[in-house]
């Protein structure tokens, strides 16, 4: 059972379908698998749960907003 997981911010369900669909094609013809064996996960991150450099990636892009 071959696994994928991608984190990444909020995803439309749209995304989400397009991503799972590429990422279990991909992956089966590299790995000449069926597809039916990949599961994927996606795992979304809001910006008040990622830090960079020390600061909440909320917290940055206020200051991005209030320095332009």
């Amino acid at each position: 059972m071959p696994v994928i997981t991608l984190e990444a911010a909020s995803l439309s369900k749209e995304q989400k379908a397009l991503l799972v669909s590429e990422f279990t094609a991909s992956a089966a013809r590299i790995m000449d698998l069926p597809k039916t064996a990949f599961y994927v996960f996606l795992k979304e991150n809001g910006a008040d749960n990622v830090g960079v450099g020390g600061v909440l990636l909320s917290d940055r892009k206020q200051a991005q907003r209030g320095s332009g």
